[in-house]
This record gives C-alpha cells, structure tokens and sequence, in this order.
C-alpha cells in the first residue's frame, strides 16, 4: 500500500483493500474530502470504520494488532493526505500518572516547533536585509512559508483556544494539574479531545467523538468541525451527531456496489459544487443527514431483496428449462395436435425454432449465474433478554436504598430508592457522578459516607463504559462459556441473543473491534439477568438498530434498570423515572422525576 503525505488540503484514498486470513474488511474502497468537507463513516460494529482511520493516520501495525493479534493484514491501495493529519481513537494513549497540563502542552508540540520556526525565519530575513545577496532571496521565501504555517497552526491564538476548547468541552474547571488517573473516563475522552483540537491539524480523524459528550459538548464540538477548514473523516453511531456534524455519509456496511449512487450524487449535487463535492467507491456514499439515509437505506434494501429472489427465482426455472425436453423450454407444455400437424409439415423450422429458444435459454442463465445479485446479508437482530431468574421472590419491597451518600469529591445524594421494576434513567453533565453511581449501585465503589442497603440474595450487574478483557487471545465462545457454566451457556447459547456474529465466535477477543467487544460485555450479562441491571452508556459504540432493540428490550426487562446516558435520542424516548446529578451539589430526591 502507498501512502502519500503531501502538502495538499485534499485526502484521498484509492482502491484501499484491507483483509486478514478469516475476513475481507473491504475491497477496492475509494473516496475523497475536500477542504471543509465532514465525512462521517458508518456501518456495523467490526465493518473496519476504526481501522480505516487508523489506516489514514498511518498507525498500520496498530491497526494491524488491533485488528488481528498475530497475524499482518494484506493491505493494497493508495491513501494521499495532508501532511498534518492527527486522529482521535476510542483507545486514548495517556499514561496514567501524566497531568492534564503536560497532555495539552504536548499537543501544542508542534504549534511551538512552527512558532520557533516563524521567529528563526524573521531573525534570518532581518539578518539578510541588513546584507543583501545576490543569490535570490531564501530568507524571504521561509519567512512566507513559516508565516503561513503559522497562520495555518494559529500559533498566536494558542493559550486562547486552550482555554475556550476546555470550556466548550466542560472540563475547564479541573485544572491543569490533575492527573489522568484521577479523571473519570468521559473527562480523559474530552481532554484527549480538546488536545487533538488544540494541536489544530491539516485534517481531523475522529472516531466516535461524541461519545463521551453531554448535550452542550456536543453542540460545541458541531459547531467547531462545521468551522473547521481542513477535510474531516469521523466514525459515530450518534445519529443526532452525525445529522448535525457531516456533509456526506460512507456506509462500510457490505451491500451492492452504488447502491445508493443516484440518491447521493442527486442530493450531493444540490448541496454542493463540483469541487467541493464528496466522491468515492467501493462503499456506499450518500450526501444528505442520517435520518434521511436510513430511509433510502431501508427502501433499497427492500429493492435488492426482491431483486435477489425474482433472480433466484428465475435461475431455478431455467435450470428447470435447459435441464428439460426442448419442447418444454419452446413453450412450457406438452405438444398439441395443432403441434404434431405443423411439425409433420414444417418439421424441420420448428426444430431449429426450438433449438434457438434453447440456446437462448443457457445463454440468459449463464448470463444470469454471472451477474445475478449477492444475497442480502444477514443484519444481526438482538434478539431480547432471556429468561432468567430476574426477580427475587419477595416481589414488593425496595432492592437497594441508599441514604446520605457522598463519595468524596465525586457524588453526593440525601436518597435513592431501587423497586423491583424501577426504570431510572441517570442523566447530568460529565462529572456529575453518573458511573460513581452505578459502581456504588453495584458495590464496586466504597462510599465515604452514607448507607447503603442490599436485599439478601440480591444479584446486580452492570456494563461499564470501558470494556477491559484480561484474556485477548481467548475467543468470545470459551469466554461465554467459562464465565456462565457449560450448562447455563448450552441453555442460552451465544449466538442465540443475536449480538455476536457467527463468524466472530471463534476470533480472538482483541481481533474484535470496541463495539463488538463492549456487544460481548452485553451478552455476559443478559445471559444470567441480574435482578438490577445496571448500564453506563449503554449506546455507546452500538449500531443504531442494536441500540433501539436493547432500549426496546430493557423497557418490558422483568427486573430493575438503572441506565446513565448522555444519548440524546435515547432520553427523548425515555418514559421511566429521570434523576439529574448536578456536578459539586447535593442531588436531592426532588430531582427524580
């Protein structure tokens, strides 16, 4: 694979094909984003969104390790993009013990190498003015390119933009001496965000920038990538995002080639003039918001269904046909009178009638065996919580009471009340101790003041945010079963909740992408259902359809849901109880609602 690192304003990738020895991610991909553009990939958890992007920036052996521990991917193609191009991974690189400070001093690196640069330049253009050469003018010619790097890094504004990218961010107020470790795992994403924003590349790489965001975060990056100059390339299963955010759509998800071509160069046509418009192959690409992609989505997958079984239906009649006596390929029945009297006469004409009809026959079913449509693939379906001991067998009563709570720095709450069916939805600002209370719900946190009360024989689980597997060379099947019991995981079979692929059950755990990870997380869970059932952005990394069956599934779930999210649209459908934290205050039981 070539890849070009130039001083154009343009990113491009050519006939890019990734595959390791069990899969094809994608082949011959093509596609390019114009200075101001915002590409946003979606597609299925494990469709190669994170490792294309890992592929742009350049990180190939991380992608590779990311991808398929043990094993090099056979990559071909050509990838062309601007020199400074810096990406954001959901897998952020910080050492533990490291300060916000020294994080963000760090993303300026370069900002301060061309600010050096700038001023050497000027030094050496005085210099040359007080003894003019007659060689040219070289000291100019840097002065103007360091003065236009410069410009481009906006190396004057950097302090400000520091300061307003950690305000606009929300985590402005904690100080650029606190350590990573001491940071909750939304406040590390958004620190890691603001560093990439500060060091104010050529062109962003972004995946799954929203996660971590609460509302107004996330109206403040929109508003940032809508201003950004330079292409932008993101991967989000945030459809309120990505409605706000992008200006053309790539969906990695396997379907016919140009699927969608005339809806997206129709639209993009509207939008969008020759230069600056989106191109690609090998993907499908639609210039319009999400919401308006999903329905042509939907309607061209009922379109190539259809097309598929009037093919199939077609070849399985042909082969019927050419298998057959010529008479029934000439006209489907058995002869006449009227047949056996004209043949008498005009036998020989009718023969070679039939035999053209034949040949006619094999040709169109040649034709059709090599061009017919690939059948639709398979979309996995969640297929629901099974059945379980979810409620113990007192069913009145509270499961969980805590009273006067605080963990020290991090949570604060007079009450909290858990009903055997309670539907709370918790929601506040990052850092307002959403996941501190789930973990204290779930008896992973220790609390500094407070009670807190457990039924006898009560089982909670929760899915956390940040999935962590010890064992990355374990498969998802030995895993499932070694965590629920050979019985528990015969009665309730991995591939029967429709969260795991086939396919995948047998791959390494770290050859899977962070979406089918944290999906693997989810099926530990709901494979034995607890009695309360808690989940910490439950959304995050999830296709749209996965996460709309599991908040279907979760609203009739027999037993109680404590969920934190900051998913717009999952709190517009939420029709339980809401409790909203309020960062360094005191959350009263007035705030349930």
């Amino acid at each position: 694979m070539t890849v070009s690192i130039t001083h154009s304003h343009h990113l491009r990738v050519d006939g890019l094909s990734v595959s390791y020895p069990d899969r094809r991610v994608f082949t011959d991909l093509g596609f390019a984003v114009a200075p101001g553009q915002r590409l946003g990939l979606i597609g299925e958890n494990g469709a190669g969104k994170s490792t294309l992007l890992r592929l742009i920036a350049g990180e190939f052996e991380r992608a590779d390790a990311a991808a398929s521990p043990g094993s090099n991917a056979e990559t071909s193609g050509r990838i062309v993009r601007p020199r400074r191009t810096s990406l954001l991974a959901q897998e952020l690189p910080f050492a533990p013990q490291e300060r916000v400070g020294e994080v963000l001093e760090a993303a300026l690196a370069e900002v301060r190498a061309i600010e050096r640069e700038l001023d050497a330049a000027a030094t050496a253009l005085a210099s040359d003015a007080a003894e003019p050469s007659d060689a040219g003018d070289p000291a100019a010619a840097r002065y103007s390119a360091a003065l236009d790097a410069a410009e481009g890094a906006e190396v004057w504004s950097a302090e400000a933009r520091r300061d307003e990218l950690l305000e606009g961010l929300g985590v402005g107020d904690l100080g650029l001496d606190r350590r990573i470790v001491e940071l909750s795992g939304g406040q590390r994403s958004r620190f890691a965000l603001a560093a990439l924003l500060l060091s104010a590349p050529d062109a962003l790489l972004l995946d799954e920038p929203s996660n971590h965001l609460d509302d107004a975060a996330a109206a403040f990056l929109e508003d940032r990538l809508r201003a950004w100059r330079g292409p932008v390339v993101f991967a989000s299963h945030d459809r309120a995002f990505l409605d706000r955010a992008a200006t053309g759509l790539l969906d990695l998800d396997p379907g016919r080639a140009g699927a969608l071509a005339h809806s997206a160069s129709s639209h993009a046509a509207s939008t969008a003039s020759r230069d600056d418009a989106l191109a690609a192959s090998g993907g499908t690409v639609f210039g319009g918001g999400f919401s308006e992609f999903l329905d042509v989505k939907a309607k061209e997958r009922v379109r190539w269904r259809r097309q598929y079984d009037d093919e199939q239906s077609e070849l399985k009649q042909l082969r019927s046909d050419v298998g057959g006596a010529a008479r029934r390929v000439a006209h489907g029945r058995a002869a006449t009178d009227n047949d056996k009297f004209i043949r008498h006469f005009k036998g020989e004409n009718v023969d070679q009638a039939v035999s053209r009809r034949v040949r006619n026959a094999e040709l169109r079913l040649a034709t059709l065996e090599r061009e017919q449509v690939a059948k639709p693939p398979s979309p996995l379906v969640f297929a629901g919580i099974p059945s379980g001991s979810h409620a113990l067998e007192e069913s009145s009563g509270l499961l969980l009471q805590l009273s006067d709570v605080a963990v020290d720095g991090r949570l604060a709450i007079e009450s909290l009340q858990v009903a055997p069916l309670t539907r709370l939805l918790v929601t506040g600002a990052n850092g307002a101790g959403k996941s501190t209370l789930l973990n204290v719900l779930a008896g992973a946190q220790r609390v500094d003041d407070g009670l807190v009360h457990r039924r006898k024989g009560l089982r909670v689980q929760l899915l956390e945010q940040d999935v962590r597997f010890a064992d990355l060379a374990t498969s998802p099947r030995r895993l499932y079963e070694r965590v629920l019991g050979e019985r528990r995981a015969q009665q309730v079979p991995l591939g029967g909740l429709g969260l795991i692929a086939p396919r995948d059950e047998s791959r390494p755990i770290g050859a899977l992408s962070v979406g089918q990870q944290r999906r693997l997380a989810l099926a530990l869970v709901i494979a034995r259902p607890p009695h309360v059932f808690l989940l910490d952005e439950p959304t995050n990394h999830l296709s749209l359809a996965l996460a709309t069956d599991l908040e279907e599934a979760l609203g009739t779930y027999p037993g109680a849901v404590v969920i934190a999210s900051h998913d717009r649209w999952l709190r517009r459908r939420w029709s339980g109880d809401e409790l909203e934290l309020a960062a360094g205050s005191r959350a009263p039981v007035a705030a349930l609602r």
